[in-house]
């Protein structure tokens, strides 16, 4: 297995660009434009260049920082499905103070660290961590990588064992297939967005779209109301791209954008023509879909910017096949559903 390499959040998110500016970064010059890699917030594909460097040096960013409070309650929920009346095997070993250390056992990125160090919070206890988010971790056989001690009494270390233990390796999964993913499309010369997809575990959504960015891929939208998705059933039950386009731009305003799914350049075209701010191609064959966005892009040289999305089957064995720089967006379930988990433990020091 190639050694992962850990994404640089600092380089990512110092490049952050909204969506809005992506769609301007459509009309400026060619001239004045490079390509850059992927950004772990929020979609930005290609970055205006001056003689003298103006971006503003920012500390490190936390990730973090952008969970809504509602993820405690969230782990609250997890401890309490765990553990809904008596714990007999807490009264086994008592209250007394231990130390237990996390240890990582299989390669992958390691991601979830604040719904590691909340379980545990909750439980009265307290994390140490010796690696970053974000850190990539190879152990060898036999040799597990220290990842974090924890500390508390015997029993509430065990109660938040197997739920911190599973947040962690899944969030880590998924960060790690993010990764892999993101240097499976740079390395072919992809220089636009790789996400991910709305098709998250109920429930879970917060720790795997975390994951997501913790291993360098967009995350898509969050919701239904992080951006306005009309795909083919919208469509048939409102009667056309146009009318469907029409209604959700009364209710959408100016703030929420709208994507719409074709699945021809002709549904393409009634799309842009209706208002349509993103246009994903779904399920196209890989030449297929680079002579469409290709055609397509033609006939926008010049009008508004519009961004294209490609999606439908992208995995890793057939994504370089869709690698064109005429789609701004990647978008693949592959990231995260189905994906292995990276394999941690937790052991009370003795």
């Amino acid at each position: 297995m190639t050694p992962l390499q850990a994404p640089d959040p600092a380089e990512n998110c110092a490049n952050h660009r909204s969506i809005s500016q992506l769609l301007n970064s459509r009309q400026t010059s060619t001239t004045s434009i490079t390509t850059h890699s992927i950004c772990q917030f929020t979609a930005y594909r290609r970055i205006t260049t001056t003689t003298k460097d103006t971006t503003a040096k920012m500390s490190s960013p936390d990730l973090a920082d952008l969970l809504p409070s509602s993820y405690k309650s969230l782990i609250t929920s997890w401890l309490a499905e765990d553990c809904p009346s008596f714990d007999p095997a807490g009264y086994v070993v008592g209250s007394s103070p231990r130390t237990a250390t996390l240890f990582a056992k299989s390669n992958g990125i390691l991601a979830g660290v604040p719904f590691f160090t909340e379980v545990f919070a909750q439980c009265g206890c307290t994390v140490t961590w010796h690696l970053s988010e974000g850190a990539a971790v190879a152990p060898t056989p036999g040799n597990p990588i220290r990842v974090a001690t924890v500390s508390g009494p015997t029993r509430q270390l065990l109660l938040g064992e197997r739920v911190a233990l599973n947040a962690l390796a899944r969030c880590s999964g998924v960060a790690t297939a993010s990764n892999e993913m993101v240097e499976l499309v740079r390395g072919a010369g992809y220089t636009g967005i790789l996400a991910g997809t709305r098709k998250t575990t109920p429930g879970f959504r917060v720790v795997e779209k975390y994951g997501m960015l913790v291993g360098g891929a967009d995350a898509h939208r969050h919701d239904l109301s992080s951006m306005i998705m009309l795909k083919d059933n919208h469509i048939w039950a409102r009667g056309s791209i146009t009318e469907a386009v029409k209604a959700a731009r009364k209710v959408g305003g100016f703030a929420l954008k709208i994507e719409v799914e074709v699945d021809s350049e002709e549904g393409a075209d009634e799309a842009i023509a209706a208002g349509a701010d993103v246009v994903m191609l779904d399920n196209f064959g890989g030449e297929g879909l680079k002579v469409a966005a290709k055609s397509i892009r033609g006939r926008l040289e010049g009008k508004k910017a519009v961004l294209l999305e490609c999606s439908g089957g992208l995995t890793r064995d057939n994504v370089k096949e869709y690698v064109c720089n005429d789609i701004d967006i990647i978008s693949t379930s592959a990231i995260h559903q189905g994906v292995p988990h990276v394999d941690f433990s937790l052991k009370i020091d003795h």
